[in-house]
């Protein structure tokens, strides 16, 4: 998997990394690693339920937490379990535009093995940035 989850940088919330080739595979890692946090295995949640997720922010950094905060947004809201496909990054004058293609089925703590519930993710030594490898992001999120 492209990401790792991080024991000694916060004691009450999860921290994670996540990093990819491009910008791209770093936003579909990062999801996953979110999702990841909550159930403990991602094949279980099914593609029964399909969403296009669009947001918009000035920088990859906003745009990559926006992300993320829509797919706690509708385990919050829907009790729906979405995993990202796809995703596509457009620029404009007015900033980053992504698109993101998203699968997922209702929560069912009776097939899901459920981890810890998401509540949002901090900015606290939040970080996304290109380098020689690609793409790299850090994150936590409060639980």
């Amino acid at each position: 998997m492209p990401f790792e989850y991080l024991d000694d940088v916060a004691t009450s919330d999860v921290a994670f990394q996540a990093w990819g080739e491009t910008v791209e595979e770093l936003f579909v890692a990062a999801a996953d690693a979110v999702m990841n946090v909550m159930v403990a295995d991602l094949e279980t949640i099914a593609p029964q339920q399909l969403r296009v997720i669009t947001v918009a922010a000035d920088d990859h950094e906003m745009l990559l937490f926006e992300l993320l905060q829509e797919l706690i947004f509708y385990k919050d809201a829907e009790q729906l379990l979405l995993r990202v496909n796809g995703v596509s990054i457009s620029v404009a004058a007015q900033g980053l535009t992504l698109r993101a293609d998203a699968a997922g089925e209702m929560l069912d703590p009776g097939r899901h093995d459920l981890g810890v519930d998401v509540k949002a993710v901090t900015m606290h030594r939040y970080k996304v940035e290109q380098n020689d490898r690609g793409w790299q992001a850090m994150v936590i999120l409060d639980i």
